[in-house]
């Protein structure tokens, strides 16, 4: 099975994830004019692509202290994510 064609925002993410992982969230708002980051990185989520979050509790960034911060990065395998394809069918799982 080969990953789904990925195109737009999404595509772009996806992009710099690969280049810069781990990639803090507000480099993909300030830094490259995505501002619904975190619902890219959802949807990415949603067509098996295992992105990994970490969130700290407080980081620096351009000077200022910025609390609850999130660093996407891509787990291995990139895609599916594991458990993928046993989640299609079922729905949420409970």
């Amino acid at each position: 099975m080969k990953p789904p064609i990925v195109t737009g925002q999404c595509a772009e993410v996806l992009s710099l994830l690969r280049q810069h992982q781990p990639l803090l969230s507000f480099v993909l708002t300030a830094d490259h004019a995505i501002p619904e980051a975190a619902a890219r990185v959802h949807n990415l989520r949603a067509m098996g692509f295992n992105i990994l979050t970490t969130i700290l509790p407080e980081v620096q960034y351009r000077g200022v202290i910025r609390r609850k911060a999130a660093f996407y990065s891509l787990g291995s395998p990139e895609w599916p994510r594991p458990g993928f394809f046993d989640d299609e069918g079922g729905g949420d799982a409970d």
